[in-house]
């Protein structure tokens, strides 16, 4: 028995996490044509509870249904299906650990638009290499508000429906990130300029969350270390944010970074950082001199020595396992037990030609494609778990983004109108 990986952690508001490892958020793609929960989830979720873990944490659940991150996202907003939200609950808290729905808004990243547009803090365009161009629509004050009453809805149907607690995604450039950074939000409101403005979107979610689901509820960020990007989010910045987080007695924050223009944890990571594992400890390191809260950490963590490691540092709290959970969703119990060293890292066995999908693409599309496909890799796992056929882990990246690219076609062909 791993006594560091197993020892249990009691959260600001009374909650207890009965180890350290946690399945991080990941985007599942499988609700239905209306965007509700279903029997895919459920059995998802099953596997994911018994698989070990103190903690799972759900792929984005959209607070409007009009802007999609994918096709097959979870909404919540008004359009049905709770049942299958208490299901979907019941799934992943079967084994007696904690789940936590992580809510979201896309913003200008969002690949879904049941409206033609997509709204954000600016009209600036977002910048990646093959995916088409488009000016987002500035948000008026009245809609920004909006949205935080619909995170605070969300929270609260997640509750009353047996979720064990919420994240608010604040990360990874979607709405509430893109407020945050000065490359995306340029406005001279009240919403906007100095830092305090804009980190103003995500400390009145937070405080709106709190409100409606009550002291004792685990409440939940994940905010970007930095976005990596000459002037977007910096490192100072979110030490400042982390300060404010912690005036709002949040539970628990997750530490990732980048977003879709920049994504370092599929770039070339540098030597020393893969010895170490753990892409953002050096940042955690940095943040938990400020922080009041406990820290998770997701990306690049394989080995229990390295995360045993990594919690005896002091630099984080929770482990976040992601992608080897697309494949071996009891990897958790297994490091528990002792039974294994080691989670498998398949990322590194997906090498693809990127021209053999964009014939003609340009450097920068190749790479950002190249990148993609190895996503897409462990999206089509989620799925295979989803429909009851199970990983398949001989699939080579080229199968799966066919197979990934003819399902979010079907499925956004098949959205149901408003």
């Amino acid at each position: 028995m791993t006594d560091l990986l197993s020892r249990p952690l009691k959260l600001p508001c009374g909650a207890t996490l009965s180890n350290r490892l946690a399945k991080a958020p990941l985007t599942e793609g499988l609700a239905d044509e209306h965007n509700r929960a279903n029997e895919k989830l459920v059995r998802l979720y099953e596997c994911w509870s018994e698989g070990g873990a103190g903690l799972l944490v759900s792929g984005n659940v959209h607070v409007d249904r009009r802007y999609l991150e994918r096709p097959g996202n979870v909404a919540i907003d008004n359009n049905g299906g709770l049942e299958w939200i208490r299901a979907y609950a019941k799934a992943g808290t079967r084994a007696g650990n904690h789940f936590w729905m992580q809510i979201n808004h896309p913003g200008r990243q969002g690949a879904v638009t049941r409206d033609g547009t997509f709204p954000a803090p600016s009209a600036i365009s977002l910048n990646v290499p093959g995916r088409p161009e488009f000016v987002p629509r500035v948000m008026p004050e009245e809609e920004i508000l909006d949205v935080i009453r619909r995170f605070a809805f969300v929270a609260t149907t997640a509750r009353e429906c047996g979720f064990t607690g919420v994240q608010v995604h604040s990360a990874h450039g979607y709405l509430l990130s893109s407020f945050l950074s000065g490359l995306s939000n340029t406005r001279t409101d009240a919403w906007g300029g100095s830092l305090r403005n804009r980190a103003r979107a995500l400390l009145e979610t937070v405080r709106a969350v709190r409100k409606a689901v009550g002291p004792d509820f685990p409440v939940s960020v994940k905010l970007n270390s930095s976005d990596f990007q000459k002037g977007g989010f910096t490192n100072e910045e979110c030490l400042e944010v982390v300060r404010w987080l912690g005036e709002e007695k949040i539970d628990l924050l997750e530490i990732t970074g980048g977003n879709y223009e920049q994504l370092p944890w599929l770039e070339d990571v540098k030597p020393s950082t893969q010895r170490r594992e753990g892409y953002f400890l050096d940042y955690a390191k940095q943040i938990r001199t400020v922080a009041t809260m406990p820290l998770m950490i997701t990306g690049g963590m394989r080995t229990r020595g390295g995360m045993e490691e990594a919690l005896r540092s002091g630099g984080m709290d929770v482990i976040g396992l992601g992608r080897p959970m697309c494949v071996d969703t009891d990897i958790c119990k297994r490091l528990l037990a002792g039974d294994t060293d080691a989670a498998v890292s398949y990322e590194g066995a997906l090498p693809v030609d990127p021209r053999e999908i964009a014939a003609g693409a340009t450097d920068d599309e190749a790479k950002a494609l190249e990148m993609w496909t190895n996503l897409v890799w462990f999206f089509v796992q989620i799925w295979r778990i989803g429909e009851g056929q199970g990983p398949k882990a001989d699939m080579t990246a080229l199968e799966a983004y066919r197979i990934y690219r003819e399902t979010e076609d079907r499925q956004t062909a098949m959205l149901a109108p408003l």
